[in-house]
C-alpha cells in the first residue's frame, strides 16, 4: 500500500484518523497502541510473508538496547550491527554476491528464492540508530517495546523515510500534544504532497519511462538528454512529494520528522546538493559512518579514504546492483574533487555558471541510479555526450503533449512556493488550491492505474 493509492486515502487513512482520535488524549498510549496496530496492519497488508523479519528486528533491537548499559556494551554494539547487517545482507544482497561469483569465477551456484521486504533498508537503519544512540549515551534504553514497536515500524516512514532518529522523536511518544492548527498543516502538507507524486512525478514518469525502455542505438543526442531530464524531475518529485505526505501524516499524529529535501536542483556544486537531497539519509551516514570513521579530522589520504568508503556504502544501500555502486562511487569522486581541487573557483565563478555545472553532474549521476546495468549507462551516457540536432518525433510528441507539466516541474523545483505562501493573497487562496490539488489526484488515480514509486524497492 502506498499512499498515493485510494485504499489508503479512502480506507486506511480514514479508518487510522477516526480510531486514534476517538480516543480521548488523555489516554496517549492507547493511541500509540492504535497507530502501532495499524501501522503493522499497513505493513502486513503490503508484505504478508515477511512481516516477521520486522518483528525480529523490533526484538532484536530492543534487546539489545538494553544491554547499552551493561559493562560489555561495546561487545552487545558489535553484536547488534552484525545481526541488523546481515539480515539486511541476506534479504536484500545475497543474491547479488552470488551472481557476482558466478559471473567471476565461472560458477553456477543456484540463486535462492529471496523475497526482499518492503522498507528493510529504512527500519534497519532506524533499529540501528536507537541501539546506537542508546550506546552513546544520547537516548535512554526503551523499556517498553510497544513503544520502540512504534518507534521502528510507524507507517508514515516505515516504508521510504525520511529516517527518524529515535532520540528526536523519543520525548513525542511518551507526550505529545495534538492541536488543530498541527492537524491542519499535517493535511495541507500531505495534500501538495500528494501533488508532487501523483500529477507530476506520475507525468514524468511516462516520458522517463517510455525513453528508458529504448534501445541505446534508437536514441538520439536530444531525446537522451530528454529522457535523463524527465526522470530528474520524476525523481525529485516522487521521493520528496513521499517525504511531505510522510511529514503530513506524521503532523496529524502529533509527530514532528525532520525535513528530508531543501530544494535540491538550485543547487551551486554537488556539495551544496547533497546538503538538500534526502537529508536524512546524509546525515545518518555522516553521524554514524563518516565520523566514526575520522570524517575529515584525519590526513587527507584518510579523509579521501572515507569519503569513498562513505559513498559507495551510500550508492550500495539503495540497491543490489553495480549502476548503485558507481554512482555513490561518482559522486564519493566529485566531492573529493570540489573539496580539493574546485570549491575556490565555485565561489568565483558566476551563479548561473556553477548552478549549470551542479545540474550538468547531477543528471549524468540519475544516469547511472536509472540504468539497468552498467553496459547500458555507459552507451546512454555516450548519446548523450555525442552532440546531434537530429530529433526524434518521440521528442516532439513529449513536448506537445507534456509541455505544461515540464513547465511546472521546472517552475516547482525552485523555492517559489515558500514565497507565494506568505503573501496573505496566497493564504486565502490555499484552501481553495488544496482542494483543487486534491480532486485532481483522485480523478487522476481513477483515470490512470500508473502509479510507479521509485523508493518503494529500497
Amino acid at each position: 500500500m502506498v499512499f498515493s493509492s485510494l485504499i489508503f486515502l479512502f480506507f486506511f487513512l480514514p479508518a487510522v484518523l477516526l480510531c486514534y482520535y476517538v480516543v480521548p488524549q488523555r489516554f496517549l498510549a492507547v493511541r500509540n497502541g492504535v497507530l502501532l496496530a495499524f501501522s503493522l496492519f499497513f505493513y502486513f497488508y503490503g508484505e504478508p510473508r515477511l512481516i516477521a523479519l520486522l518483528f525480529l528486528s523490533i526484538a532484536l533491537n530492543y534487546f539489545f538496547g538494553l544491554l547499552m548499559r551493561s559493562p560489555y556494551r561495546k561487545i552487545w554494539l558489535a553484536l547488534c550491527v552484525f545481526c541488523n547487517v546481515a539480515m539486511l545482507g541476506v534479504y536484500k544482497y545475497l543474491n547479488f554476491f552470488i551472481s557476482t561469483a558466478n559471473s567471476v569465477f565461472g560458477t553456477s551456484t543456484p540463486l535462492l528464492d529471496i523475497v526482499m521486504p518492503i522498507g528493510i533498508s529504512f527500519y534497519t537503519f532506524q533499529a540501528l540508530s536507537y541501539v546506537v544512540d542508546v550506546y552513546r549515551r544520547q537516548a535512554w534504553p526503551q523499556k517498553n517495546p510497544f513503544s520502540l514497536a512504534l518507534y521502528i515500524s510507524m507507517f508514515p516512514q516505515l516504508i521510504a523515510g525520511p529516517i527518524v532518529r529515535y532520540r528526536d522523536v523519543d520525548d513525542r511518544i511518551a507526550q505529545r500534544a495534538h492541536t488543530v492548527a498541527g492537524f491542519s498543516e499535517g493535511i495541507d502538507r500531505f495534500v501538495y504532497g500528494l501533488a508532487k507524486k501523483v500529477l507530476l512525478s506520475n507525468v514524468f514518469a511516462q516520458i522517463a519511462d517510455g525513453i528508458w525502455l529504448r534501445p541505446t542505438d534508437e536514441l538520439t543526442f536530444l531525446l537522451s538528454w530528454f529522457g535523463a531530464a524527465a526522470y530528474t524531475l520524476q525523481i525529485y518529485y516522487d521521493f520528496s512529494g513521499y517525504s511531505d505526505m510522510a511529514i503530513g501524516l506524521g503532523k496529524m499524529f502529533g509527530f514532528q520528522f525532520l525535513e528530508n529535501f531543501n530544494y535540491p536542483y538550485i543547487s551551486r556544486s554537488v556539495t551544496e546538493f547533497w546538503r538538500r537531497w534526502h537529508m536524512s539519509l546524509s546525515s545518518w551516514f555522516r553521524d554514524y559512518v563518516y565520523i566514526p570513521l575520522g570524517g575529515n579530522r584525519c590526513s587527507s589520504k584518510r579523509h579521501i579514504f572515507n569519503l569513498l568508503v562513505v559513498w559507495g556504502l551510500t550508492g550500495f544501500w539503495h540497491g543490489a546492483n553495480f549502476t548503485f555502486l558507481a554512482w555513490g562511487l561518482y559522486f564519493g569522486v566529485l566531492l573529493i574533487c570540489e573539496k580539493y581541487a574546485l570549491a575556490k573557483l565555485i565561489d568565483r565563478l558566476p551563479r548561473v555558471l556553477t548552478h549549470l555545472y551542479a545540474l550538468l553532474f547531477i543528471v549524468i549521476g540519475w544516469v547511472l541510479f536509472r540504468s539497468d546495468t552498467l553496459s547500458y549507462a555507459l552507451d546512454y551516457l555516450r548519446v548523450m555526450l555525442t552532440p546531434s540536432l537530429t530529433v526524434d518525433p518521440q521528442l516532439i510528441e513529449y513536448l506537445a503533449r507534456f509541455w505544461p507539466y515540464l513547465l511546472c516541474g521546472v517552475v516547482l523545483s525552485a523555492p517559489i512556493y515558500p514565497r507565494l505562501a506568505k503573501r496573505k493573497a496566497f493564504v486565502l487562496l490555499s484552501y481553495p488550491l488544496l482542494a483543487a490539488l486534491l480532486v485532481l489526484c483522485v480523478m487522476s488515480l481513477l483515470n490512470n492505474s500508473y502509479n510507479p514509486f521509485i523508493y518503494f524497492r529500497f
